[in-house]
């Protein structure tokens, strides 16, 4: 068990870890993709929803 805890120790020292201004880019990013598909998808189900409520609607 103490082997495998050194061996993690090893490996973490060997990561190679994001600048401060690289993080923050990088976490911009993901909150922008994020919020991007998140919209997406809301248009789209507004979409599908309308189109539901337009065929039933006319029956």
């Amino acid at each position: 068990m103490f082997k495998f805890f050194r061996n993690v120790a090893s490996e973490m020292r060997k990561v190679s870890w994001p600048k401060r201004k690289e993080l923050t880019r990088y976490t911009i990013t993901v909150i922008t993709t994020v919020i991007f598909v998140a919209l997406f998808f809301a248009v789209i189900d507004l979409g599908i929803s309308e189109l539901m409520r337009l065929i039933i609607g006319s029956k």
